[in-house]
This record gives structure tokens, C-alpha cells and sequence, in this order.
């Protein structure tokens, strides 16, 4: 572990160097991307230094987002990635997700990831739930960039009927892409319970499918459809605003609930300065919220 935290150390002494030069935006917009990856990493591999984090079956190891280049089977030729948190493993599903930057990944971004996957290993939903600006929405998109899976995000309006919803678990079934809810509870209490029905006729195909691989299509609302086992149902939340439903306990059962607080300012503005190529930025980005944080406490809004 030593040894490969002086290689990513190096690494990102590179790309620190590489980011100030003169660079395209795309490129730079990559170059970016990788810093607050390895940044992550960097992290990680010093916390498994100083833990002497020594055998593969450890929780702090378990715990991580790792990618594994395997054979399918060893008849086969083919390899294939497979992706690996705790005891949930996928593969990885190669969707072009395009080049546009990645989410700064703080314990907070590792916890919600955790409980996430536990729950599609259940063959459940997700819920993050939490106040504004906690990074509900972009976690679980940044979850699905890492696996390479496309994720639709839908903003819940009161407007919405059990038929445009039914609409849209079939896309989402047939194409196994996730479904991101925002804000899930403004829609009236009349429709989710009609709602709880639908998704758990997609769950448990889901569950079905996994005990008997060769089933591949299932009814839903009358209508034989086909199905992908990657499809997942995220909802979020903001809790205590006016005029929003609570959720039926019906379809409180079909989801795991993960908390989400405050994200991490100080590591969140380190990554940013490393990004922008500040070698310095530990430091500076202490000083940086201190600043801040003094500027919000003394002065008016």
C-alpha cells in the first residue's frame, strides 16, 4: 500500500502540473476529472496506511468501489469488468456517459454509495433524504457514471398521474437505466399508492429474474414487457416542506432510506484547488473556509 500511494502521489503531482498549462477544454475538463478521483484514492490508500489495513476480507476495503478486469468464464477468452462494493457486484455496463466531470467523492459520497448498493442487492429502491444542496440527486447520478449506467432523473410534480408514471417504469424496465424521483413526496398521496403497486411489480421481476436467469420479460399492467436486471428506483426527499405528502407505508418498504448532512466543505474546496493545479491545497483550503466561515457568522446575508 506504501509503495502504490507513492505512485499515486506522483500521479497527481503530474496532473497537477499538467492542469496549469495551456489545455483544450475538453481535455481539461478529463484531466480534472482523474485529480478528484485519485484525490479520492489518495485519500483512501493513506487511511488504509495508517490502519495497516492488511486483509482483502476487512470492511474498510470491502467498503470501496473497485473495478476487477475478469475472465467471464475460464472457457471463455472474453474478459469482462466487474464492479465489486461489499457483497454486490454488477458489470460494468459501458453506457457513454459523456465527458462531464465528476462528483468530489467525500465519506459522506462512500456511505451513501454503501447503502445504495445494498439496496439493488436487496432489489430495492434507494432513498437519500436530507435538506437542500446535501447532494442527493448528483450522488446517485455519480454512482451511475461509475458504473457506466444511465440515469434519468425526473423532477415530481403534483401533476403527474399513475399512467405517466406506469409510462415510465416500462422505459425503465426495457432499458435498465435508473430512475432518479426528486423531490418524490410532492406527488399527491391519491397516486402513490398506485405507484407502490407498480414498482413492486418491477421489483420483484427483478427478484424472479435473479432466481431464473432464463426469464427474461414479466406483466406489468396487463402488458408482457421485457426487462434489464440493471433497472433501479431512486427516490429523494427533502423533509419538512409545506405542502409535501408523506409517503405510504406500502412504498416506504420497497425503499432503503440513507441520511444525507452536510457534505464536507474543507475536503470539497481542497479538491477544487487541486483541480485548478494548486499544489498547496491542504492548507489553503483550511484557511479558505475559516475565511468563509467567519465572513458568514460576521456579516449580514
Amino acid at each position: 500500500m506504501k509503495e502504490y500511494l507513492a505512485t499515486v502521489l506522483a500521479r497527481i503531482k503530474h496532473l497537477l502540473l499538467r492542469v496549469r498549462t495551456d489545455l483544450s477544454r475538453d481535455l481539461r475538463v478529463k484531466i480534472i476529472t482523474i485529480i478528484t478521483i485519485d484525490v479520492h484514492e489518495r485519500d483512501v490508500i493513506e487511511g488504509f496506511v495508517i490502519k495497516k489495513v492488511q486483509d482483502q476480507q476487512l470492511f474498510v476495503w470491502q467498503s470501496q468501489l473497485k473495478f476487477y478486469v475478469e475472465f467471464k468464464n475460464p472457457k471463455d477468452e472474453k474478459r469482462v469488468c466487474v464492479t465489486r462494493i461489499c457483497d454486490w457486484s454488477t458489470y460494468y455496463n459501458y453506457e457513454y456517459v459523456g465527458n462531464c466531470g465528476r462528483l468530489v467523492i467525500t465519506p459522506l459520497t462512500d456511505r451513501c454509495y454503501i447503502t445504495l448498493t445494498q439496496a439493488l442487492n436487496l432489489s430495492m429502491g434507494g432513498a437519500p433524504a436530507g435538506p437542500a444542496g446535501t447532494g442527493k440527486t448528483e450522488t446517485t447520478k455519480d454512482l451511475g457514471r461509475a458504473l457506466g449506467l444511465q440515469v434519468v432523473v425526473f423532477n415530481c410534480s403534483d401533476q403527474m398521474n399513475y399512467l405517466s408514471m406506469a409510462q415510465i417504469f416500462m422505459g425503465l424496465a426495457q432499458t435498465g437505466s435508473w430512475g432518479c424521483f426528486d423531490e418524490f413526496n410532492r406527488i399527491s398521496i391519491e397516486v402513490l399508492s398506485v405507484v407502490s403497486t407498480q414498482v413492486k411489480e418491477v421489483l420483484d421481476a427483478v427478484v424472479e429474474m435473479k432466481a431464473n436467469p432464463n426469464k427474461s420479460s414479466f406483466l406489468f399492467m396487463e402488458e408482457e414487457i421485457s426487462l434489464r436486471l440493471t433497472v433501479g428506483f431512486f427516490i429523494t426527499m427533502n423533509p419538512g416542506y409545506a405542502g409535501r405528502t408523506e409517503l405510504p407505508e406500502n412504498l416506504k418498504a420497497l425503499f432503503r432510506s440513507c441520511a444525507m448532512v452536510v457534505p464536507d466543505i474543507v475536503l470539497i474546496c481542497e479538491n477544487m484547488l487541486m483541480s485548478e493545479g494548486f499544489a498547496t491545497a491542504k492548507e489553503l483550503s483550511r484557511k479558505f473556509m475559516t475565511l468563509y466561515d467567519l465572513a458568514k457568522s460576521l456579516l449580514s446575508k
